[in-house]
């Protein structure tokens, strides 16, 4: 007997993205999806997929994601972003695998991520490995640390051959809403987290240099140049992005003094 599968899936006003999403998997045994308060057709797309709503109140990414993860039943679960989409490629690689007995108790799968309209392929987005198919309660998230939060997992894991094609930023007023509201965010745990740049050399450094050269590492040794207009447009904006949340960290910091 093949080994069943449940996708763990979180949405907040999501019906763009969820119909692409939910149609890669929809050969899965479940799809739970844990809403956080939509007002748009995210539950009504998600139930029509079959999948089993609920709704949670956000208490940040990685609870929110543990929250879906604990309501998982079958024995493997592939946790998904609602942008991300199974290629047929990959869909036929987890299907394949548990069929047989995995040799690991998860996998690291390939992302490639569309951004600006462009498959980035170099400047260190791809093949942007993420640990996502594991077997039920072998890996959790971390909470509190902001958006990013990755699955923490014991133990040696496999690697997937086949892409999780991530739908990530379409245009460019898209990717610099997500990159304001989530240096926000991380601003505010780099602040309580005691790492607010108080110091000006500090600040100079977090602020100023680790852009800068994020950027130039990035973009020339990574070979970020190779994505044409729009790699030269993530890259820089990617470094924008790193300034922003050290200077809401000191921002916050400065307010409260």
């Amino acid at each position: 007997m093949r080994n069943t599968l449940s996708v763990a899936m979180i949405a907040m006003n999501e019906e763009a993205n969820l119909p692409r999403t939910l149609e890669s998997v929809r050969w899965a045994d479940e799809i739970v999806v844990v809403d956080s308060g939509s007002n748009d057709r995210t539950i009504e797309i998600a139930q029509s997929f079959g999948a089993k709503a609920s709704y949670h109140a956000f208490g940040g990414h990685g609870e929110q994601k543990n929250v879906a993860l604990d309501l998982c039943t079958s024995e493997w679960t592939l946790l998904l972003d609602a942008d991300e989409v199974l290629s047929p490629d990959l869909q036929k690689e987890i299907q394949e695998l548990l069929a047989g007995e995995p040799k690991y108790a998860a996998y690291w799968i390939p992302r490639l991520n569309l951004i600006l309209g462009r498959w980035m392929r170099h400047g260190g987005f791809y093949p942007d490995r993420k640990l996502r198919l594991f077997r039920r309660g072998a890996a959790r998230l971390s909470e509190g640390v902001g958006p990013h939060s990755t699955p923490q997992f014991a133990g040696p894991a496999g690697r997937l051959k086949h892409d999780l094609l991530h739908y990530a930023y379409p245009d460019l007023n898209s990717y610099l809403e997500h990159m304001n509201r989530y240096s926000t965010e991380i601003g505010g745990l780099l602040h309580k987290s005691g790492r607010n740049s108080r110091s000006f050399p500090v600040f100079v450094w977090n602020a100023v240099l680790n852009p800068a050269a994020t950027f130039i590492y990035n973009y020339f040794f990574r070979l970020g140049f190779l994505d044409g207009r729009e790699g030269l447009l993530l890259h820089l904006n990617h470094s924008v992005y790193i300034h922003w949340k050290f200077a809401k960290a000191w921002w916050a910091s400065s307010e409260k003094s």
